[in-house]
């Protein structure tokens, strides 16, 4: 029946539909209507599932561990000044509770905590750093475009926009704040940020700002210094002349001295914390009972842990996986528009540019499978996040020998895939 209503449909009918399915996707291609649309997604669901649960998107989550270190620095300490209700993953060491994880988001969120104090809604804080790497998402697109990295239609491109903010781990890390989630998503914004300078600039303001980014990214997860394989490439291949190689060499320095001086400052960060420049404070946190007997034999990081990371962030499909639902998710399975990639990467070109966001995704996903833990409690692989923004291009190479509505319907799918996911992700926080 439905096919042979298609059938009958004249060309010119056929043809509007076309441009309407179109249109649905340009939308997301300007970042002026993207970032606000996907934040009035994420805050609705967040509303709804923190309202079925008693409680508002208006106050801060049990685990706003950032609000109280943006505390502590406001009061010139590195200890929590404010133990907060939930000591879970913090680092006791000498009778004082730290933060193992970097400070960057809560030096960000220090000049709200001064205004609004300690109960400031991480979730709002949250929910508009999402939204802002949806518009940046736009931007990068549109920006990658213009400088003939990609070949995109607009349409494409809003596609692609669309999927990111709801069709992939993004979603599922906006409406809920925690120390985790909001860790995760500032993380992105740096990355993003970094991409969006190597492309966008030219000359000495490019590779410094790339490198301030990739320096901000490393004080808020300091795996994400090795999505910057593809913008020191590209900006490598862009401003490469071999009169001038000494000019190469200094801009370089340049892009590498927020990042040395971000590593310094991790370092004496460490120091005056726990007496040794390389303790981040890992081996005290108080983590929880599921994963105490692995880190009493392996460690944090250690090969023992790949297998089981790999199964759940490649092969795993959540909702067959009943108690183990919450451990992650195959990051295709979940998210198959991403199998562009695999065409980009075989038939993409320059290949210097595809081989560079390989490597900055493998080189990312190595302390992913080493980590101790998949990133529990989750739905889908939400560590790998951290290299999204490279996935995401080697993706976008790809999309073009693909048809529109494969690529329109694997797109849908995902979207669905992690609007449910983000429903049951809300449960099993509330439960555990």
């Amino acid at each position: 029946m439905i096919n042979g209503e298609k059938a009958s449909l004249s060309p010119q009918a056929q043809n509007v539909q076309k441009k309407w399915y179109i249109r649905l996707f340009e939308i997301f291609d300007n970042p002026f209507t993207s970032a606000p649309l996907a934040f009035i997604v994420y805050a609705c669901l967040g509303y709804i599932i923190f309202t079925a649960m008693h409680k508002s998107i208006f106050n801060a989550s049990e685990v706003a561990y950032f609000n109280y270190l943006a505390d502590a620095l406001l009061h010139g300490q590195l200890n929590l000044r404010i133990i907060p209700p939930n000591q879970l993953d913090l680092s006791l060491f000498n009778g004082k509770y730290f933060l193992y994880w970097s400070p960057m988001p809560a030096i960000i969120m220090m000049p709200f905590i001064a205004i609004f104090g300690i109960g400031f809604s991480d979730i709002l804080f949250t929910l508009v750093i999402a939204g802002v790497n949806v518009g940046l998402m736009a931007v990068l697109l549109r920006q990658a475009c213009k400088h003939n990295i990609l070949e995109l239609s607009k349409a494409q491109r809003g596609l692609l926009v669309a999927f990111f903010a709801f069709g992939t781990v993004h979603i599922t890390l906006a409406p809920f704040g925690r120390v985790w989630f909001t860790g995760q998503l500032v993380g992105f914004l740096f990355t993003i940020l970094a991409y969006l300078a190597a492309i966008s600039l030219h000359g000495f303001r490019a590779w410094f700002l790339t490198g301030v980014a990739l320096a901000g990214a490393l004080l808020t997860r300091n795996e994400l210094v090795l999505v910057g394989v593809w913008p020191a490439v590209y900006l490598m291949i862009k401003h490469y002349d071999k009169n001038r190689l000494w000019r190469l060499v200094g801009m370089a320095a340049i892009a590498a001295l927020p990042i040395i001086l971000a590593v310094a400052g991790l370092g004496v960060y460490n120091y005056l914390r726990f007496g040794n420049f390389m303790d981040n404070g890992l081996a005290y946190h108080q983590m929880s009972i599921t994963f105490r007997a692995d880190y009493s034999r392996y460690g944090v990081f250690n090969l023992y842990y790949v297998p089981i990371n790999f199964f759940y962030q490649y092969i795993a499909y959540p909702f067959f996986m009943g108690d183990n639902l919450f451990n992650g998710g195959s990051l295709f399975l979940l998210s198959p528009i991403f199998l562009a990639a695999f065409w980009g990467l075989i038939k993409g070109k320059p290949r210097w540019s595809t081989t560079a966001l390989l490597f900055s995704i493998l080189l990312t996903a190595i302390p992913i499978l080493l980590l101790m833990g998949t990133g529990w409690v989750q739905f889908g692989p939400r560590y790998t996040l951290d290299f999204t923004v490279p996935l995401l291009l080697l993706t976008a190479v790809g999309l073009p020998y693909w048809r529109m509505t494969i690529s329109g319907l694997l797109a849908v799918i995902s979207c669905i895939h992690y609007l449910f996911g983000t429903f049951y992700l809300g449960i099993g926080l509330h439960l555990k």
